[in-house]
This record gives structure tokens, C-alpha cells and sequence, in this order.
């Protein structure tokens, strides 16, 4: 379940940056809809994958709500890597 929240995590802090680099003029304007709704998509799968990743994980609200508000800011996806990239090893030791 990690892995894929890890993975999911990864696409939409990409895409979000895709979409930022639209509005700073690095990409067309013409691929604004194709890339929002790529966006999205991953957003959805990113918050659905979060709670059961946090369900599973038994993480507190707070650990959750800072790992739900990393999807909005841009780049905090990069702690977020860092953080299931701890968690999966803390998993993989404990089994």
C-alpha cells in the first residue's frame, strides 16, 4: 500500500508542477485541459490512497492532514518522500 501511495505521491507532485509550469508560460495553454484532468485524477487517487495509507499506518489526524496538505503546496511532495520512504523501511524491519 505504500509503495503505491509513494508512487501515486510522486505523480501528482510532477503533474502538479506541470500544471504550474503552464501558467508560467513553459507549456501550452492548448494542454491546460488535458493536464487537469491527468491532475486530477492523480489528486483523487493521492487523497484516497493517503487514508488508507494512514488507516493502515494507524498515523494521527495531524500526520495525515500534513501528508493531505503536501499535495497542495508546490514541492512538499519531496518531505512526503522522504516520509513513506521512512515508513516503508520501518515496515520492512518490523516484519
Amino acid at each position: 500500500m505504500l509503495k503505491l501511495f509513494r508512487f501515486i505521491s510522486l505523480l501528482e507532485g510532477f503533474s502538479y508542477l506541470l500544471i504550474l509550469s503552464v501558467l508560467l508560460g513553459f507549456i501550452s495553454r492548448d494542454l491546460v485541459f488535458t493536464i487537469g484532468m491527468a491532475h486530477g485524477l492523480i489528486f483523487l487517487m493521492y487523497f484516497i490512497l493517503s487514508l488508507l495509507a494512514s488507516h493502515k499506518q494507524t498515523w494521527s489526524i495531524v500526520t495525515w492532514l500534513l501528508v493531505f496538505l503536501a499535495s497542495i503546496i508546490p514541492f512538499a511532495f519531496v518531505p512526503v518522500e522522504i516520509f513513506v520512504k521512512k515508513e516503508i523501511r520501518k515496515n520492512e524491519k518490523s516484519t
